[in-house]
């Protein structure tokens, strides 16, 4: 909203948009935060890019609303634990769940290629900030090794 009354009050002429850098997609939050640090922006939404809502605390109004949000939301085992739980005591039924995907992981540096039973134990190996990394690399089926050194395949 600020820069909203900021553009109104002192023009639409006295800002500009520019881009800074270009930049690999996984480098964006690291290239935003260097920026954010280096230019001190007064309109930004956000100080900390990986965390957006850092620093920052709902107001009791917003949480009144959000809590009465949640509760018309109707689903038999909202808030119940344990025996009050309806699914407490059954298994899991046949399907529930992903079924694992078996991947290979080679690291062009030494030339290994390891298997993973799934795409989330490779990237908890790899320490990997998240699984959909893989999972977007295969999609868009990659040739280029990711950061330079590893390609995904599925098994």
């Amino acid at each position: 909203m600020y820069i909203c009354c900021a553009l109104l009050k002192h023009g639409y002429e006295n800002f500009n948009l520019e881009i800074l850098e270009y930049c690999e997609p996984e480098k964006c939050l690291e290239r935003e935060d260097f920026y954010i640090k280096k230019l001190n922006p007064k309109y930004n939404i956000s100080l900390n890019p990986t965390a957006p809502f850092s620093g920052r605390k709902h107001s009791d109004k917003t949480k009144i609303i959000m809590s009465d949000t949640a509760k018309k939301i109707d689903h038999p085992g909202r808030y119940k634990t344990g025996e009050n739980n309806p699914m407490h005591g059954k298994e899991k039924p046949e399907g529930a769940g992903r079924v694992s995907q078996q991947i290979e992981v080679t690291d062009i540096t030494n030339n290994t290629t390891i298997s993973y039973d799934s795409i989330c134990e490779a990237a908890r190996t790899l320490n990997l900030p998240s699984h959909s990394i893989i999972l977007n690399y295969i999609q868009r089926n990659q040739q280029k090794p990711y950061k330079g050194r590893y390609t995904f395949k599925k098994v």
